[in-house]
């Protein structure tokens, strides 16, 4: 099994313009198109959790994929 993050871009009830993403994280076998469609228990259970939140958008990717692209964007020094 493979980890996959679920990134869940969250927004204060009271305060609509106050918005976090956190991140979920779980085992599972999915593609990343599979994890987004299957994503909706996981986000409902953290919002019966987390009252004074509700999501606004989630999407998923692998877990250090940002890193890989920032080193081949990063400039040589020297």
């Amino acid at each position: 099994m493979n980890a996959i993050n679920l990134i869940v871009t969250v927004c204060a009830v009271a305060s609509p313009a106050t918005c976090e993403e956190r991140r979920l994280v779980f085992s599972s076998d999915f593609s990343l198109r599979q994890c987004v469609m299957a994503a909706q228990p996981y986000v409902a259970q953290w919002l019966a959790e987390h009252p004074k939140w509700t999501a606004v958008k989630w999407r998923c990717e692998y877990p250090h994929s940002k890193d890989k692209a920032d080193l081949g964007s990063a400039a040589p020094t020297g």
